[in-house]
């Protein structure tokens, strides 16, 4: 007799590892929150950019100037949003891609497969999309990188809003396919949009990460040590030409994302625990508010699907990332071993890539940095952007609502936890002590039922009256006790 062949097949969307779960939902708790917040401060800039009576006081207010000019740090609020309070947004940033790389799911170059082929398509397809847009109607090229960052923190406010249960495994997938996203984003702010390098500057800056690094590596602790030095890598790295982000991330990435023995969580855990809110909650709303705040009319909006750039972006964002994260995971499929879980259909896939489509936060910055000398068509590409993510929303909540009912039925099965113990019982089935507890509950359950149904019978035996009384009464002009009159 031949043992029966066992499929090697890795799942795509496979259900996660418990801690991987525990850390994902946390994370995505947070995000959901400051999404939504990013979604307020959207619509409060743009009320406040298009409402006249307040127009002049949101040009005044983003474009006042603060900070010592002698450390070549005169910025307008609206600069200040951008390379200094995003600064934030990119240290959780590299402290998750760090963590993703040493302990989540690429460490494991196969699990890593997914997401990086997604997440690589899902912008060098927007890129292409912007770029042939561009030179058909003669526009400017520089904007490729505009519709190539996906906005996890507004992809997951549309899901609350919306109000689907998206299985965790997809929202694991948003979140790690942001996390390459963001990694790949940083690359190119690095390396295509610094002009001229200040090399002093730099060097300073790079000998702060040294101090930084090596801090960590002796065990150094207090915020009061760490939060002076990042402000002056911050500055050094602003005045070295290179954008000022960069010293978050790479400071993110210093932090250490393992545990050792004794600790319950990692430093780098640790400290994105305490600044993912401040980022979250913060640092991006902020942003928004003094970047999302454009001049919106009716023929500003027709000009978006008619001037070659705007037009790049809009269809980059709902078309390009659609077609390149889609494209990018059944590439992965299809030339690996690996196939779709089967509680999933390519439906679902097809659903969060539009979902994707939603690039806000990286996509204004970049856009700002890619048009910095034209500030018309930089409003204008920012519309874009707000136009293309609130497309890529309405066909994701269309595409998500049609599935709704089958998230709902997983959502439910991962979240069932009869036994009372705090972890799902679908991580337990394995476990013989579980299968003991169910087994103790029934049994505890089995026996009061039997005994409701003992006391409904004898309640309705006591209650039964004499069959021959009864009879009689039942019976018009029966006989009464004597037998010798009507009842």
């Amino acid at each position: 007799m031949t043992a029966p062949r066992t499929s090697t097949a890795r799942k795509l969307f496979g259900r996660l590892s418990l801690p991987e779960r525990t850390y994902v939902t946390d994370a995505l708790r947070t995000e959901t929150v400051g999404g939504v917040l990013l979604l307020l401060a959207a619509v409060t800039a743009l009320l406040w950019a298009n409402v006249p009576a307040l127009h002049d006081s949101y040009e005044t207010v983003s474009h006042y100037h603060l900070g010592p000019a002698s450390l070549g740090l005169r910025l307008s609020v609206e600069h200040w949003a951008a390379d200094g309070l995003l600064a934030l947004f990119f240290f959780v940033a590299g402290i998750e891609l760090k963590r993703e790389l040493v302990a989540g799911e690429l460490k494991d170059p196969r699990a890593a497969a997914l997401p990086v082929a997604a997440a690589l398509c899902g912008m060098a397809v927007p890129a292409l999309v912007y770029t042939l847009t561009s030179l058909t109607g003669g526009g400017d090229e520089g904007g490729w990188a505009v519709p190539t960052a996906t906005d996890i923190a507004f992809a997951l406010a549309v899901l609350a809003v919306i109000g689907t249960s998206l299985p965790s495994a997809l929202r694991a997938f948003l979140l790690t396919l942001a996390v390459v996203d963001d990694l790949f984003a940083i690359l190119i702010i690095a390396v295509f949009f610094t002009d001229t390098i200040h090399f002093a500057a730099l060097g300073g800056a790079v000998a702060g990460l040294a101090v930084f690094w090596v801090l960590l590596r002796r065990g150094v602790r207090g915020w009061y040590v760490y939060v002076p030095l990042a402000l002056v890598i911050w500055a050094l790295m602003y005045n070295s030409g290179v954008h000022a982000t960069i010293a978050g991330v790479a400071m993110g990435l210093m932090l250490r994302c393992t545990t050792r023995e004794g600790e319950e969580h990692s430093p780098g855990e640790h400290i994105e625990h305490l600044v993912r809110p401040l980022s979250a909650g913060l640092a991006v709303p902020l942003f928004a508010l003094f970047s999302a705040g454009v001049t919106i009319s009716g023929g500003a909006l027709g000009e978006v699907f008619t001037r070659p750039e705007t037009l790049g972006v809009v269809l980059g964002l709902v078309v390009g990332k659609t077609v390149g994260i889609f494209g990018g995971t059944w590439l992965t499929a299809r030339f690996t071993r690996a196939s779709l879980s089967e509680d999933l259909a390519w439906a679902d896939v097809l659903a969060v890539a539009s979902l994707s489509g939603i690039g806000f936060t990286v996509s204004l910055l970049i856009g700002e940095l890619a048009f910095a000398g034209d500030p018309t068509l930089t409003d204008e590409v920012k519309a874009a952007v707000l136009t293309g993510s609130l497309i890529a929303a309405t066909c994701a909540t269309v595409l998500l609502k049609l599935r709704n009912a089958r998230y709902r039925r997983l959502y439910e099965t991962e979240e069932r936890d009869e036994d009372s113990d705090g972890i799902p019982d679908v991580y337990e089935q394995d476990d013989p002590a579980y299968h003991l507890r169910m087994a103790e509950i029934h049994d505890r359950k089995a026996a009061e039922h039997r005994r409701i149904a003992a006391e409904i019978t004898r309640e309705g035996t006591a209650a039964e009256p004499d069959p021959g009384h009864r009879m009689a009464a039942e019976v018009p002009g029966g006989a009464g006790e004597d037998g010798d009159g009507p009842a």
